[in-house]
């Protein structure tokens, strides 16, 4: 009996002490956010590392001491000049990362800490804005069909979902226009101002301006950095010196050319958008830019844990403009070849090449293509996707 008490006293006194301990590290955190006077959450369905990336810089190129964490194809811990520091991960993704992010900024004195949102599933979203980052402004991109499997069914729940980064008592910056009255009323929740980036304030944005960048980026997110920016007085013309000169996600938009052994070929790397809403946008634009190819192209490439995405987009590809070859590679694309066949897609299209490495995906692609072709990757940027698309660009003219 003396020892089963004993017992007892033992899990009691280490419960007390942990709860102590998670106290004291809630205190610690506080602090930390309480010495950042300015704290910026991204949240949306695309353009969240792109977005965060440009309104760090514009601050940069304000003056303002901003650090910066994207969470995207490469997650990095963005000095204030401009260098990048990986984010080691032990193990898989974990929201709890962000408060190790709050503590290094607020040791090195962060004016400004800028935060990608790294939640997907609607109650991480809410704890990571309510107890990890407390923002005093937040950016909302768009809203788009994604993720439907975690935030769905359907796309106002994924609206409803992203709605849980708002601020308390803070800003709010959005160009989200479909979904906008699901923000509004959790602005007015929160008792936190809503400042629309509206088509007026897009179509601002010249195109002189947009030459500036080195890479495809859109529109939307500079309005949206620019307002951004502009709130805390930086002037328009600082602000896009510092996008410009600021470098961008290894996801992004970007066109790769290369001559080999005769044949021109254009390769996209669009795997960063990955919802078909998007996808399907940059597919047809990219056709637009380029209808003198000989040959298209389309690359999927899938994700074992992704499969309800690779059906939508099989789904969605059967109402584009069709390619004369649909490559499928990655992990799990027998979802998007079963879906694609089921709705109508043309079986001889599809060309299968899970398993395959980078080169060997490399030289499928080139027999494709034959004299000349526009290569469209999309889907996932994970796995191999990033290294095909730094196979492309070290192999690309330079531009």
């Amino acid at each position: 009996m003396a020892y089963g008490l004993i017992g007892a006293e033992v899990i009691a006194i280490s419960a007390a002490l942990l709860l102590a301990a998670l106290l004291a590290e809630a205190l610690h955190h506080a602090r930390r956010l309480a010495s950042i006077a300015v704290r910026i959450h991204v949240n949306g369905t695309r353009g969240k590392s792109s977005v965060t990336r440009l309104i760090a810089a514009g601050l940069r190129a304000g003056g303002r001491r901003c650090f910066a964490k994207t969470t995207g194809t490469a997650p990095r811990f963005i000095l204030p000049d401009g260098r990048e520091v990986p984010v080691y991960r032990p193990a898989r993704p974990n929201v709890i990362e962000q408060r190790h992010i709050v503590a290094s900024a607020a040791a090195q004195h962060a004016e400004v800490l800028v935060v990608e949102c790294m939640a997907v599933q609607p109650e991480l979203q809410a704890l990571s804005e309510l107890r990890l980052i407390r923002s005093t402004h937040g950016v909302i991109t768009n809203v788009r069909p994604d993720h439907l499997e975690v935030m769905g069914p359907t796309e106002r729940d994924v609206a409803l979902a992203i709605a849980a980064t708002v601020p308390c008592n803070g800003t709010l910056f959005t160009t989200e226009t479909r979904h906008l009255a699901v923000l509004q009323e959790a602005a007015r929740d929160r008792g936190t101002a809503l400042v629309p980036v509206d088509g007026d304030a897009v179509a601002r944005v010249t195109a002189q301006e947009m030459a500036g960048f080195a890479y495809h980026e859109h529109a939307e997110n500079v309005a949206l950095a620019l307002a951004v920016c502009e709130s805390f007085g930086v002037d328009r013309a600082n602000a896009l010196r510092g996008m410009c000169e600021a470098r961008p996600d290894p996801g992004v938009l970007v066109e790769h050319r290369l001559q080999f052994f005769g044949r021109h070929i254009v390769f996209v790397n669009a795997m960063a958008a990955n919802d078909p809403v998007s996808t399907e946008g940059i597919w047809r634009t990219t056709l637009e830019r380029h209808p003198g190819v000989g040959r298209r192209i389309a690359l999927f490439n899938c994700r074992g844990d992704r499969t309800v995405r690779s059906a939508q987009l099989a789904r969605a590809y059967r109402d584009w403009p069709q390619a004369e070859h649909v490559v499928l590679t990655g992990d799990g694309t027998h979802a998007f070849a079963r879906t694609a066949e089921r709705v109508g897609v043309d079986p001889l299209s599809l060309i299968d090449t899970e398993g395959a490495d980078v080169e060997e995906l490399f030289e499928t692609l080139i027999a494709l293509a034959r004299h000349s072709a526009l290569i469209v990757a999309m889907g996932n940027i994970g796995g191999i996707g990033l290294r095909l698309n730094e196979y492309f660009a070290n192999r690309a003219e330079p531009t």
